[in-house]
């Protein structure tokens, strides 16, 4: 087949394609006013997240059989024109869901041990051991929302840390396994000290923790956010950390993450948040490792291979 590559991609990807006999056209550069001019002429598009795929773009892709996303996030494409048009979607979660999983746990250790504060604090000279005073992670329970490729993940690394994991999952059943229990939200709002999200970004997920649903948990709870920033704002962060619901939070991914598109109250919100010394931010990093990157490519080309 002929396939279009608009996103930058581990070198691999080409070599991957061309062995299986593909005619691969590799350009990371291209804008989308090119993109609708020639999409026309490919049976295959393997994208990242640069050019969302609507109706009005895809219209134009008239000899697509298949789209790929290099990575775990869908909601960057007109899913239900794929569907009427019979276009095949393969994504590769899989391939960075160990990356999710090992940033999620190193950020909360982080937060938990003072790690950033400590480290500053030392190369100035200063040796404050109380202030630096440590939390454990071993008897606490962990709440994860979400439990497909990314939660499980987290829910597997959580295994070694004397932790009660409970996970629910809308939209599964029977997801018992070694790492974590099936539970409900009413277990998880009455036992959980830390909520940990792994949902995509939907219409159902966009804003869907908000401040009712966040009080209540009876217990002060810490927050893990490796999934789309849109499900939670900034003002419920912040209303959540001001009234102590939540204790701490770590981050890597905004509500908006173009902070020079940011509405003037996203700015004046975010700005609060980022002076908070109990949240910890990294920039939508979690799944970005280089393993992740190259075993992106493998397993996407793998599902590409295998399509009727």
């Amino acid at each position: 087949m002929k396939i279009l590559i608009i996103d930058e991609m581990h070198e691999s990807i080409v070599p991957l394609l061309e062995q299986r006999e593909h005619e691969v056209h590799y350009r990371p550069e291209i804008e989308k006013k090119e993109i609708v001019d020639i999409v026309g002429n490919y049976e295959g598009l393997i994208i990242r997240s640069k050019i969302p795929m609507d109706r009005a773009l895809l219209e134009k892709a008239v000899q697509l059989k298949f789209i790929g996303r290099a990575g775990a996030g869908l909601d960057n494409i007109d899913l239900e024109y794929l569907e009427e048009k019979g276009i095949q979607l393969f994504h590769a979660p899989e391939g960075n869901r160990d990356a999710v999983g090992e940033h999620a746990l190193g950020m909360l250790l982080a937060l938990f041990n003072h790690f950033c504060r400590a480290d500053q604090q030392v190369r100035k000279g200063i040796w404050n051991r109380e202030e630096n005073r440590g939390e454990e992670l071993s008897g606490k329970t962990v709440g994860i929302i979400g439990y497909g490729n990314m939660g499980q993940a987290f829910a597997k690394r959580l295994s070694g840390f004397d932790v009660n994991v409970l996970a629910y999952d809308k939209y599964r059943s029977g997801y018992d396994d070694a790492y974590a229990k099936a539970s409900s939200w009413e277990e998880i709002f009455q036992q959980a000290d830390i909520l940990s999200l792994h949902v995509p970004l939907t219409p159902e997920t966009r804003g869907f923790l908000d401040i009712n649903l966040l009080s209540k948990f009876e217990k002060q709870i810490y927050f893990i956010n490796t999934s789309r920033g849109e499900v939670v704002s900034f003002d419920t962060l912040n209303e959540a950390l001001q009234q102590n619901i939540i204790k701490g939070a770590v981050l890597d991914v905004l509500e908006n993450e173009k902070f020079s598109k940011m509405t003037q109250a996203q700015q004046l919100s975010f700005d609060r948040l980022s002076k908070r010394k109990n949240v910890l931010f990294t920039p939508h990093v979690a799944g970005w490792t280089f393993q992740s990157y190259e075993k992106i490519n493998k397993i996407l080309v793998d599902k590409i291979s295998m399509m009727q």
